[in-house]
């Protein structure tokens, strides 16, 4: 199943590697969901043997859920239309699924933009991550990853609220109901990583924004979870406070401290930067660290407003 708005850069691509896959057993239906699209989007897909079903661009949430619910076998694997899924993606994760106990299990990226040095960047972080993920985990990624159409169901699909961190509120949800979580690297969708440091940092900044009803609304995992751990969840906060306290520079005997919190934040970004300068072995990945730090920042800002937004839900509901 495949949600998509505006896609249709990349949803060629990921159709022309999906609908090979028709002809084996594995595969028995491609579904795409278009989220409102004003593009060529649905023009591209109407070429193609899959259902099409129109959304009211409600989000990628509201998206998946139309899929789920006109889905027709009991699996459901979804891809995100930015990626395009390499041969034997899906044969690879479907043997987890042989144990009743699994609601849903996924796996990882490969690169569709190696040229890019921001998409390197944002890719190579991801697999780092993926390197240290066990087997078994508490948090999956929508953009390939295999669920189990009755445990959706039995939770209600994806939360239409979030609009960003949809897949790990639903990943709480489904372990919450009592099933377990499986993740297999050497399952892989190459991806479009973004290649614009704007458009990212955005994005980045929207994920902070969300992060904090995620975790007020699921407590527990904001110290981190099997993809991310307490340093990474601290930068953020880390940047803002860097923020907060730059005017004490001008006060006698406190200057210190803005340089004290820049310094913590700059050595969050050392551990991961040395992982990959290590396993790659290439003097770019250095950069890593800034753009690691400048994220942070955005991040924070995405954070404090959603901090806002929430008190701010909190004293309306309270007055009421």
């Amino acid at each position: 199943m495949i949600p998509g708005r505006n896609c249709a850069a990349t949803v060629r691509e990921c159709l022309d590697a999906l609908v090979p896959m028709l002809e084996g057993p594995a595969l028995g239906e491609i579904i795409f969901v278009d989220d409102g699209s004003v593009d060529g989007t649905v023009d591209l897909v109407q070429q193609y043997p899959v259902t099409l079903i129109r959304g009211e661009g409600q989000g990628a949430g509201a998206a998946r859920n139309l899929g789920i619910a006109a889905a027709k076998y009991e699996l459901i694997w979804f891809v995100d239309s930015d990626c395009v899924a390499e041969p034997d993606a899906l044969d690879r994760l479907l043997p987890y699924l042989d144990d009743a106990k699994v609601g849903g299990v996924g796996g990882s990226y490969a690169n569709c933009v190696p040229h890019s040095l921001l998409a390197c960047l944002i890719h190579e972080e991801i697999v780092e991550r993926h390197l240290s993920m066990p087997a078994k985990v508490d948090f999956l990624a929508t953009f390939n990853v295999v669920y189990r159409k009755r445990v959706l169901d039995e939770i209600n699909g994806f939360d239409v609220r979030f609009l960003k961190g949809q897949d790990a509120e639903l990943s709480f949800r489904v372990m919450a109901a009592g099933y377990a979580l499986r993740f297999d690297r050497s399952s892989r969708v190459g991806h479009y990583h973004e290649t614009n440091l704007r458009r990212y940092l955005k994005i980045q900044r929207q994920q902070g924004f969300w992060r904090v009803r995620l975790h007020l609304s699921h407590k527990g995992h904001a110290t981190g979870d099997s993809y991310s751990n307490l340093l990474d969840h601290g930068q953020p906060p880390l940047a803002m406070l860097t923020l907060a306290t730059a005017p004490l520079s001008f006060v006698p005997g406190f200057s210190w401290v803005p340089g004290m919190v820049l310094g913590g934040l700059v050595l969050a970004t050392v551990p991961m930067t040395w992982r990959l300068l290590r396993r790659l072995r290439e003097p770019k990945y250095v950069v890593y660290g800034w753009m690691s730090m400048v994220r942070a920042f955005w991040r924070g800002f995405g954070l404090t407003c959603g901090t806002l937004v929430y008190l701010k839900d909190c004293v309306r509901g309270g007055s009421k």
